[in-house]
């Protein structure tokens, strides 16, 4: 039995779902690297890599290729925020990341980024309608990730926001696509996502916070 037969078999089945190994193994990591991104740990990346690698075969199983898309950008982009927060870590005083609110700029780019980038990929789908079978939600998390992810990778605490637009969502679609694991990692995901902005937002407000008190001693 090849290891990508015995990713898309099933795992168990639960109130009338089935998992897939795929499914519950590349989200299951993918919760854990949350849980770093949360802790801002450089460890998030290796994780997330991982995670992307297992979930193509979940994804593809479903004939879901925008999940595919954002799985292979999810490696990509692990690679590149490895390297960003190698650099970035030096920044905070405890030697994890450093983190804090985008500019207006910023946001300009990543919510203008993120409409014009689901337009065009929704619009790919629609015009190939073998690529996907839920084209415009698909199209939305595929380039809402690749959002997401970058800002995690700048250190902004807006990528808790955009994850967050992203599970609306994705729960209810991984559930209409038979990928039953990911939609109840979704909801885990919702807490956590939660949980991590308020942390984030805390230290950034402290890190804007310093300075002026360093000022105010002097």
């Amino acid at each position: 039995m090849s290891v990508l037969h015995w990713l898309n078999g099933q795992a168990f089945t639960v109130f009338g779902q089935h998992v897939i190994w795929s499914d519950m193994v590349g989200n299951t990591i993918g919760l854990a690297a949350l849980a770093l991104g949360w802790r801002r740990s450089i460890w998030t990346w290796p994780a997330q890599f991982l995670s992307g690698v297992i979930l193509v075969a979940a994804y593809a199983s479903a004939h879901l290729s925008g999940g595919v898309g954002k799985q292979l950008l999810v490696i990509g982009v692990a690679l590149w925020g490895w390297r960003q927060w190698q650099r970035g870590r030096r920044q905070a005083q405890d030697g994890s990341i450093a983190v804090r609110f985008a500019t207006w700029r910023e946001r300009g780019l990543l919510i203008g980024g993120t409409a014009v980038g689901t337009l065009a990929v929704g619009g790919l789908f629609t015009l190939i309608p073998q690529l996907s079978w839920n084209p415009w939600p698909d199209a939305y998390i595929f380039v809402g990730t690749l959002a997401a992810m970058v800002a995690q990778a700048r250190g902004l605490v807006e990528f808790w926001f955009a994850w967050l637009l992203v599970d609306v969502v994705g729960v209810p679609l991984a559930f209409s696509s038979g990928l039953a694991f990911s939609g109840l990692v979704y909801v885990v995901y919702l807490a956590l996502v939660l949980w991590g902005m308020r942390d984030w937002w805390l230290r950034s407000r402290a890190a804007a916070e310093s300075p002026v008190l360093e000022g105010v001693a002097a």
